[in-house]
C-alpha cells in the first residue's frame, strides 16, 4: 500500500497542476487509501493549493517540504497501525533492518548465504539462496569463496571469455574509431555480429594470456600493418568499403575532446607533467555555474585557477555535470549523466569557434610561436610540432601568404595585437616584438585549425 501511495502521489500531484494542465484526481478519492493513510492524500491536497499561489519556483519548493513533513508524519503513524494489526510484520521490519532474531530457527548460520526478507514472499523468512552467478554464463571457479573475491576470480577466469572480448573490443575502438563488434554497448543478440570474429577471438586470448597487459596490447594494435596504412580513399574503397568496416584502409577520424585539448598543451609545451592530485578548474566562460548553482554550495561560483593547474591534463579537469565544460561538450564529450561507452562523432561550426577563440587554445598557439621565433625556420619548426612532418612547397607559398597578411594588420592596429597577447595567463615574451608575435601566433592557431591536426 506504501508503494501505490508514493508512487501515486508522486505522478498525481506534480507540478504539472500549477501550468494549467488537467490534474487527475481519482487518487482523491480513493477511499481505501485514504482511510489507510488518515486522509494524507487530502491534507497534501489542501498544501499543494496553498503553495501555488507563491511564485512558480518558491512555491514549488514550499510544497516540496510542506508535503515531505505532512507524508512522514501519516506514514509513521499509518505504519505503526499496520504492525500492532499484523504481528507478522514486526518480523518482517526486524528482517528489513538484518536483524535476526536469537531464537530464530531459520537464520542464516552459513556465510554467503542470504535469506530473502517476508516481505518478498507471502509468510515466512523465504527460502534459503546461494551467492553464485547466472547459470547461463557457466559457473564460479571450483575453490573459489562465494563472495566478491570469487566473483572477481570469475570474471577473468578462462570460463568466460566475454571480459577479454569487451575490453579488446573497446581498445580497438579506440584506435580505429569503431569496434570489431560496432556495438561495444550491446554483445547480445541485439548487438551487431563482429566484422572480424576470428581477430577478435586471438585478440581477446593474446590479451588474457599476456596477464592483461594493456600497454602490449596497444603496442601490438599500433605496430601492426592494418593501423600503419594509408588513410586515403579511393572510389574502389568507398564503393565496396565505405565505412571502412573491412580495414581496407588506415583509420581517420577526429580526436576526442580531452584528446584535442591535451595535445594543443603538448605542443606547445604547456602541458603538465604532474600526476594525481585534486581535480582543476581551468579556463571556462564567466559565469558558468551561475544558472545551476545552489545558494551556498561548494559550487555556486566557478573559480578559475592559477599557474600550473591551468595546464593540468583534461582528465583532472572538475566536471559540474549540470554544467559540463563547454570546450569538451561542443566535442561530443559526454554529460556523464549515464554511462557512455560510445561517443558520438559531429562535425560543427561550433567546434572551429572553440579552437580558434578559446583561450586554452589561442595561449598554447602564442606559447608554440615564442618558441618557434627563437629558431631559424619558425614555420618548420611549429610544422614538426603540429604536424609531425615537414611542410611541402605548396604548402609554404600559402603560409607565407598568410603570415604577410598577419603582419601587415598587426602592424596597422597594435591594439588588436596587445589584446590577442593578453590571452591567457602565462607570460609573454618582453623580449619579441609585439605585432610579429601577434602574427605568428595567429599563424599557429590557423595550423591547429586543420583536419590534419584535428584528426587522427
Amino acid at each position: 500500500a506504501y508503494a501505490r501511495f508514493a508512487a501515486r502521489l508522486a505522478t498525481q500531484t506534480g507540478f504539472a497542476h500549477h501550468h494549467g494542465q488537467p490534474a487527475r484526481r481519482e487518487c482523491w478519492e480513493d477511499e481505501a487509501i485514504n482511510a489507510r493513510f488518515g486522509g494524507c492524500y487530502r491534507d497534501t491536497r489542501a498544501t499543494m493549493e496553498q503553495c501555488w499561489i507563491r511564485p512558480r519556483y518558491d512555491g514549488y519548493l514550499a510544497f516540496q517540504e510542506a508535503a515531505g513533513n505532512l507524508i512522514e508524519s501519516h506514514l509513521r503513524g499509518a505504519l505503526e497501525e499496520s504492525e500492532r494489526a499484523d504481528p507478522v510484520d514486526e518480523r518482517r521490519h526486524d528482517l528489513h533492518r538484518g536483524r535476526a532474531r536469537a531464537d530464530d530457527a531459520d537464520a542464516p548460520a552459513v556465510e554467503g548465504d542470504v535469506v530473502i526478507p517476508a516481505r518478498a514472499v507471502e509468510r515466512g523468512a523465504g527460502e534459503r539462496v546461494e551467492a553464485a552467478v547466472p547459470a547461463a554464463l557457466g559457473k564460479l571457479p571450483a575453490n573459489a569463496p562465494k563472495n566478491r573475491l570469487g566473483l572477481a576470480q570469475w570474471v577473468v577466469s578462462k570460463d568466460n571469455p566475454l571480459t577479454a572480448r569487451v575490453t579488446v573490443n573497446r581498445f580497438w575502438q579506440e584506435v580505429f574509431g569503431q569496434g570489431i563488434v560496432k556495438t561495444p554497448e550491446d554483445f547480445g543478440i541485439m548487438g551487431a555480429a563482429p566484422s572480424h570474429p576470428e581477430l577478435l577471438e586471438w585478440l581477446a586470448v593474446e590479451f588474457r594470456d599476456g596477464g592483461w597487459d594493456v600497454k602490449k596490447l596497444f603496442k601490438l594494435m599500433l605496430t601492426s600493418a592494418t593501423y600503419r596504412q594509408m588513410a586515403a580513399t579511393t572510389p574502389e574503397k568507398l564503393d565496396k568499403d565505405r565505412d571502412n568496416t573491412l580495414l581496407s584502409r588506415g583509420p581517420r577520424f577526429r580526436m576526442d575532446a580531452e584528446m584535442l585539448r591535451d595535445y594543443a598543451l603538448a605542443a606547445s609545451g604547456l602541458l603538465s607533467a604532474k600526476m594525481g592530485g585534486p581535480s582543476v578548474r581551468p579556463y571556462q566562460p564567466e559565469g558558468i555555474w551561475d544558472v545551476v548553482g545552489l545558494p551556498g554550495g561548494d559550487t555556486r561560483n566557478y573559480v578559475q585557477d592559477k599557474g600550473e593547474n591551468l595546464y593540468r591534463r583534461t582528465f583532472y579537469t572538475f566536471w559540474k555535470r549540470m554544467a559540463p565544460p563547454p570546450s569538451m561538450e561542443v566535442f561530443n564529450a559526454p554529460s556523464r549523466e549515464v554511462c557512455t561507452v560510445r561517443r558520438e562523432r559531429t562535425n560543427t561550426p561550433l567546434q572551429a569557434l572553440v579552437t580558434m577563440n578559446d583561450p586554452q587554445f589561442v595561449e598554447a598557439a602564442r606559447k608554440l610561436a615564442e618558441q618557434a621565433l627563437a629558431t631559424k625556420e619558425p614555420a618548420a619548426f611549429i610544422a614538426e610540432r603540429i604536424l609531425c612532418r615537414p611542410l611541402t612547397a605548396k604548402e609554404k607559398s600559402i603560409i607565407e601568404a598568410s603570415l604577410a597578411d598577419l603582419r601587415a594588420h598587426y602592424s596597422k592596429t597594435p591594439a588588436d595585437a596587445e589584446a590577442l597577447l593578453k590571452v591567457g595567463e602565462s607570460p609573454v615574451d618582453a623580449k619579441l616584438a609585439k605585432p610579429e608575435l601577434a602574427a605568428w601566433t595567429m599563424l599557429t592557431n590557423q595550423l591547429f585549425n586543420l583536419d590534419e591536426v584535428l584528426n587522427k
